[in-house]
């Protein structure tokens, strides 16, 4: 490979875990896991295609039955799923490689279509302002959820517990709480959707409460320096976005300084979509007050990548979308060889088996 020069290609240990360069592939809901929701034969191909990556960050991967929120998504709440995720992660550490586990629940972002008829649950009774949600039905309308009650509190983070159980039983390298785009642990945070009267809700530290509990309690199955967390400041995926983000989402960090995470991966990037609320926090912002690994991400290209990376202490960088079209995305970039066109959108996230998914042309192959 040429441009071993590049901080891109720069081995690098993180809290202990090496990774043969610092580039991240992105967490990427990629419905392919079927209706039991059971990782499989197809995915570990997808995987292993893109296992050049120093760290891969699997797609959300729902804790419970009641986490569940998109179609075919894969789960990690029963012994054969944690099975079927074997054989990727076997895939992924057969290439040399490092592989996180994305822990998810949905709350809002999710409809009664999924759940025998109950709503779906949040910190507090908000309906996501969006047109639709994609349901087992089809395009439904958003519903308004149901609050949880003080004391289901404990039973979720039990459920995160387990879930982080099965990770480790799986051989993942770690886990990553998905903190982020508008799903459960990011609606206890933002005072938008966060409107309780109780410990978990009223202020930026009660907000907090219920993410510092699953990281509590993860970090109690795995070394903490194996769990990460993911956030979105400056997200209005999902219908997100309030006022008081910079003073929250400076106190988040704060609080997960305290823990030794693996890395803190913060969506700073605005391809996402952005609120619009102030000015976005980036990287900087976050290596003033943490000072761990930070996993940077959201519409970079190889150039800003390493400009992040010469800014910043201690930077990796994550790629979504063009690893989508792109499994040999780390070996373009290393020799300066031309992306493929940007995948169609129809299949980014849609069940359509190996079409969009594990047929993309590769410049070499990668996968013997």
């Amino acid at each position: 490979m040429n441009n071993k020069s590049s901080k891109l290609f720069e081995q690098f240990t993180m809290n202990g875990l090496k990774l043969r360069n610092r580039i991240v592939m992105a967490p990427m809901t990629r419905a392919r896991a079927g209706e039991k929701r059971i990782p499989n034969a197809l995915m570990a191909e997808y995987y292993a295609q893109r296992s050049a990556a120093g760290l891969i960050i699997t797609e959300a991967t729902t804790i419970s039955e009641q986490a569940n929120g998109w179609v075919q998504s894969p789960g990690i709440y029963t012994d054969a799923m944690a099975e079927g995720w074997m054989q990727i992660v076997d895939a992924v550490h057969g290439k040399g490689s490092k592989i996180f586990l994305q822990l998810w629940h949905c709350g809002r972002a999710s409809h009664s279509s999924f759940h025998n008829g109950k709503p779906a649950v949040a910190p507090s009774a908000i309906k996501i302002n969006e047109e639709y949600i994609h349901t087992p039905k089809g395009k439904e309308p958003h519903e308004v959820p149901r609050a949880l009650e003080t004391e289901e509190m404990s039973l979720i983070v039990e459920d995160y517990r387990r879930a982080a159980q099965r990770a480790k039983a799986a051989g993942f390298d770690g886990v990553e709480i998905h903190s982020a785009n508008g799903y459960l642990l990011d609606e206890f945070l933002q005072s938008k959707t966060n409107h309780r009267t109780d410990q978990y809700g009223g202020g930026i530290e009660n907000r907090y409460r219920m993410l510092g509990e699953v990281v509590g309690a993860v970090s109690e199955v795995w070394p903490a320096n194996q769990v990460a967390v993911r956030l979105s400041p400056n997200g209005s995926f999902n219908d997100m976005g309030s006022p008081d983000f910079w003073e929250q989402f400076t106190y988040v960090a704060q609080q997960l300084e305290g823990f030794g995470l693996a890395y803190l991966h913060v969506m700073d990037g605005l391809a996402f979509g952005f609120h619009k609320l102030g000015e976005p926090m980036s990287l900087a912002d976050f290596r003033n007050v943490f000072s761990g690994p930070l996993v940077g991400n959201c519409g970079y290209t190889r150039e800003t990548a390493e400009k992040a990376m010469a800014q910043v202490p201690a930077v990796l960088i994550a790629f979504g979308r063009p690893f989508i079209s792109n499994p040999d995305l780390v070996e373009r970039f290393a020799n300066n060889w031309p992306l493929n066109p940007e995948a169609d959108m129809s299949t980014w996230y849609s069940p359509t088996g190996a079409n969009g998914y594990t047929d993309f042309p590769m410049k070499i192959d990668i996968r013997s």
